[in-house]
């Protein structure tokens, strides 16, 4: 009876971790997506996690995308 390899145990966790990738990735995107098409979800996003939307500003600015920021800004002061 020949040893059985670590193959086919290896080509499933490669795949697992394949999948997982692009769920994150998929994920990323989403959010992203969602967040640079509506101000009120940035709203939202920034009384629940104010560290994500400031990644999301600082990702723009260094993609020379600039104001949206001070937008915001000033548009969430005329709701208050």
């Amino acid at each position: 009876m020949a040893p059985k390899t670590l193959a086919p145990l290896a080509k499933r966790l490669f795949k697992g971790v394949v999948l997982l990738e692009v769920a994150g990735v998929l994920g990323a995107y989403g959010l992203f997506y969602k967040m640079n098409t509506s101000q009120d979800f940035r709203n939202s996003m920034n009384n629940m996690l104010p560290s994500v939307l400031e990644v999301y500003y600082k990702s723009n600015e260094y993609a020379g995308v600039y104001g949206i920021r001070e937008k915001d800004l000033e548009d969430w002061s005329k709701k208050a």
